[in-house]
């Protein structure tokens, strides 16, 4: 786990300059980051220089697009609301390193339209930057991934307790269905904590920035990816539940092949999912694969 930054947070009682005659929809679940210093740490922490594809998750008024802009080769930006997408092209207007797209990144082609982005421009490597709503963080994050993209790193800002779920170390209390996928893909680092007051509208909850670096290799071998990531899945749908009980969700395996593949695999059947190292989960995963 790497180190973190602490935060000097400045607060700020009323709406800031920057965001005049803007209007945040709380559908969208949009709180605009408006502290100086965390945006600089962000990007100072994403790793972007002037080789980088940046594809920026949520720009919303362009707190982070523009200082990206000026350090990336270029920036593609996603937007689901159009009216964020109608203010940025005002703000970039002259910045011919600036691509905006109005769209649901749950929805685009992400591979797709960075290889061709890349190869165009000439750049070397992607890297993925997103303030992420808190309601879609965990389907966002699995996307990015399972996309397959080569991306270097993907640095985001999520609910603090979002955050601190998939920082944990897998096979802790803390851990949760999303802690086990994002070890597999990638090496987490706890880059800054980032309290409501640096947003506006102040939000009910606190937040923090994570950067998953991409490993060249998944952190552990198995004999199937899905595989592995379905037992997972399983393992925590019902989570008070011993694993036996719990990997009954799995469908196709009755309790007596289960309790085999957990014996094989040297797991006890009792256990919770939650005490599972990734590399029980590997295990397990393989041992299934031979049912």
């Amino acid at each position: 786990m790497g180190k973190k930054h602490s935060h000097s947070g400045h607060v700020h009682s009323n709406r800031p300059a920057s965001l005049a005659g803007v209007r945040p929809d709380k559908r969208l679940g949009q709180n605009f980051l408006i502290d100086e210093d965390v945006i600089s740490t962000i990007i100072d922490e994403s790793g972007v220089t002037e080789h980088s594809l940046v594809l920026e998750i949520g720009p919303g008024t362009g707190a982070l697009t523009l200082p990206l802009a000026e350090r990336a080769g270029r920036v593609i930006a996603v937007d689901l609301d159009p009216d964020m997408i109608e203010g940025l092209r005002i703000k970039t207007f002259g910045m011919d390193n600036v691509e905006l797209i109005l769209g649901d990144i749950l929805q685009t082609d992400i591979k797709g339209i960075t290889e061709k982005c890349m190869e165009e421009h000439g750049l070397s490597e992607l890297r993925i930057i997103g303030n992420l709503p808190y309601y879609i963080t965990t389907p966002i994050i699995m996307k990015l991934l399972e996309a397959g993209t080569g991306a270097k790193s993907i640095t985001v800002m999520m609910q603090k307790e979002v955050g601190d779920r998939i920082a944990a170390e897998p096979g802790t209390r803390a851990s949760g269905a999303i802690t086990y996928p994002v070890h597999y893909y990638s090496e987490v680092t706890e880059v800054i904590d980032v309290p409501r007051e640096c947003f506006y509208p102040v939000p009910g909850v606190d937040s923090v920035v994570l950067r998953l670096d991409l490993r060249d290799e998944p952190a552990v071998a198995v004999k199937s990816e899905e595989m592995l990531l379905r037992c997972v899945k399983a393992g925590f749908s019902m989570r008070r539940k011993t694993l036996l009980n719990s990997l009954g969700s799995l469908g196709g395996y009755d309790k007596q092949s289960l309790s085999e593949a957990l014996e094989r695999a040297g797991i006890d059947p009792g256990r919770r999912a939650e005490t599972l190292t990734l590399e029980e989960f590997a295990r397990l995963s393989d041992s299934l694969q031979e049912a």
